[in-house]
């Protein structure tokens, strides 16, 4: 009974609990209905509300990033940064980097880069000191000191000093030693005073003389004990150079089977001895072709930098970033009357010549600008005056000079004189310029009845008549530079068969021109030299000895920008790199 008693109850309870538990479940069913699903009915009405407010997010969130980098940019600059890889294609070969020997292209790019000078030029074609601190000459012009820098070094870590110097010109005036710098060295006295201090006592004033001390130092510890005779072919000069430049010896890579194929590619690497501070790119390779057509396919498969030398830029370069540079040259293109013999020794046809040209009309084919060439010197060079340019041009007057000279025109309209008919001769080098300047010249002169027969030859011919003196005329670009000492071009015994270089290439004599070419080289004051310049100008003019045309440029080919290179004039091919050290290729955003 007991046990039914509990049974009963115990039934009862899990009756109430289960009332008590669906109790439950209808109250929270009540609730959410009420409470959450009926609300989803009103949702449907803010959502708009609550989208505007997400489209407000994101746009403010945006904005705070596009400022962000509006600011960045504000404070930020692209610039040019140190470092990378320069490769220069240059045509030729390489064979010797020492600076007492380097003459062609090639070998003066390795040299200029691995060695440094007394002076040098900078980016303004102005000269400044290299190894050099500072000179001084005496009151009678005739001795020199120069003062060496503090803390040289060569690229092996040994000191530089006066005795290298003092070492450099004793080798370059030993004959032993061949070098073709030799000539302008004679009777030149060169004393080591001090480790830094140098003396050059001349035996006569040379206005021009601080110019020539530009050449490459070479380390007297690594030669002073090779013969002289030796030194022409010592590893030294093509595999283990030590200079004091910008750039020093890395390695040498040479390719091709033939001649005709042959590359060598010179691997240099930032000097950090450097007197200037380690100059800002890491690394320049001097690339040397056998031929342009080479060079050319080189850059357009991008494996160069630059391309120097060319006479043009190739129509395949142009574009794609490809930057061509118009660095004029303080330089002549003339045509150089050989005065001594033939047709051309009478002044009246040379007269004649000169006023039957329109200059104007050939330097608009050149594709470029420069400045006419009208006289000896260069305008805007000391010395150089207006009232001894050469004549202008005037056919009328042309026909009259041809006339007094006993040349007259025949029914073919072309000048004779006893059954001869007025001819001769023009050589250039086979070059583009220089095939269309030689063309419009003999174009121009036939329009008088002068006969001129355009002969073009490759540049080695082409040297080979110019050193033998065989031609006519010729069409021809001299180095002047910065300083108007011309004395090697016009002066009588620069023709002479003893002359080393005979660069007198119209083997023009006068007695006035002789005397005041002498007078103006050996006076440093400005003032003076231009009045003693003035009878040579004068004589010039008078005699004609060459038709003056045109400064010619040097062309210079990059991938790019190369910054601290700019476009400027330049002294010769090689000042190209006045200014190396400081050039640089890579770019980033810097912070100002």
């Amino acid at each position: 009974m007991q046990l039914k008693s509990l049974k009963l109850k115990f039934r009862r309870r899990i009756k109430r609990r289960q009332h008590q538990i669906e109790d439950l479940g209808s109250t929270t069913e009540a609730s959410l209905e009420q409470n959450l699903f009926g609300q989803f009915g009103k949702f449907a009405q803010v959502w708009r509300f609550i989208a505007a407010w997400l489209l407000l997010f994101v746009l403010l969130l945006g904005s705070l990033v596009v400022q962000n980098q509006n600011l960045g940019s504000y404070f930020q600059r692209l610039q040019p940064i140190a470092g990378g890889r320069y490769v220069e294609g240059v045509e030729g070969s390489f064979t010797n980097a020492n600076p007492l020997y380097a003459s062609n292209d090639v070998d003066m790019t390795v040299s200029r880069l691995i060695f440094a000078g007394l002076f040098k030029v900078d980016a303004n074609n102005n000269l400044t000191g290299d190894l050099a601190e500072s000179w001084q000459v005496d009151d009678r012009d005739t001795t020199y000191t120069v003062r060496l820098r503090p803390n040289l070094v060569w690229q092996d870590g040994q000191k530089l000093t006066a005795d290298d110097v003092a070492f450099t010109y004793h080798t370059i005036q030993n004959p032993d030693a061949q070098s073709p710098l030799n000539a302008s060295w004679q009777n030149i006295e060169v004393t080591a005073v001090d480790a830094r201090t140098i003396t050059f006592k001349l035996a006569n004033p040379l206005s021009s003389f601080i110019d020539t001390l530009t050449n490459g130092i070479v380390p007297a510890h690594l030669l002073r004990n090779i013969p002289a005779s030796d030194l022409r072919s010592v590893r030294f000069n093509n595999s283990r150079p030590v200079g004091a430049g910008p750039f020093a010896w890395d390695a040498i890579q040479v390719s091709g089977t033939t001649p005709e194929n042959a590359e060598v590619q010179v691997a240099l690497k930032a000097f950090n001895g450097y007197w200037d501070g380690a100059p800002k790119l890491k690394s320049f390779v001097v690339h040397a072709f056998a031929d342009q057509k080479a060079m050319v396919a080189s850059y357009n498969r991008h494996e160069l930098t630059a391309m120097a030398g060319l006479s043009e830029a190739p129509a395949s370069v142009k574009g794609g970033g490809t930057i061509e540079h118009s660095l004029r040259l303080n330089a002549a293109t003339m045509v150089f009357f050989k005065t001594s013999g033939g047709v051309l020794s009478d002044v009246n046809v040379r007269q004649g010549l000169i006023k039957s040209i329109n200059r104007m009309s050939i330097l608009k084919q050149l594709g470029y600008t420069t400045r006419p060439v009208d006289e000896a010197l260069l305008r805007g060079q000391l010395g150089y005056n207006s009232a001894y340019v050469q004549a202008p041009y005037d056919i009328n007057q042309a026909k009259l000079d041809f006339a007094t000279a006993g040349w007259q025109t025949n029914k073919e309209g072309l000048l004779v004189k006893n059954g001869q008919t007025l001819k001769f001769q023009l050589y250039a080098d086979d070059n583009p310029e220089y095939t269309k300047v030689a063309a419009e010249l003999s174009k121009q002169w036939r329009a008088v009845g002068v006969q001129a027969d355009v002969v073009l030859q490759s540049s080695e011919e082409f040297k080979t008549t110019l050193a033998s003196h065989k031609y006519d005329a010729v069409l021809h670009g001299i180095t002047i530079g910065s300083d108007p000492d011309v004395f090697v071009y016009w002066h009588s015994s620069q023709f002479d068969i003893r002359s080393v270089n005979r660069l007198n290439f119209s083997e023009y004599k006068s007695d006035a021109a002789d005397g005041a070419l002498q007078a103006g080289r050996s006076r440093v004051d400005p003032a003076l030299r231009v009045i003693k310049y003035q009878p040579f100008l004068a004589a010039w003019q008078k005699d004609a000895p060459a038709l003056g045309l045109y400064q010619p440029r040097y062309i210079y080919i990059t991938r790019g920008e190369v910054y601290g290179l700019g476009d400027h004039a330049i002294n010769s091919d090689i000042d190209r790199l006045a200014n190396v050290n400081n050039w640089m290729i890579r770019t980033a955003q810097v912070t100002q």
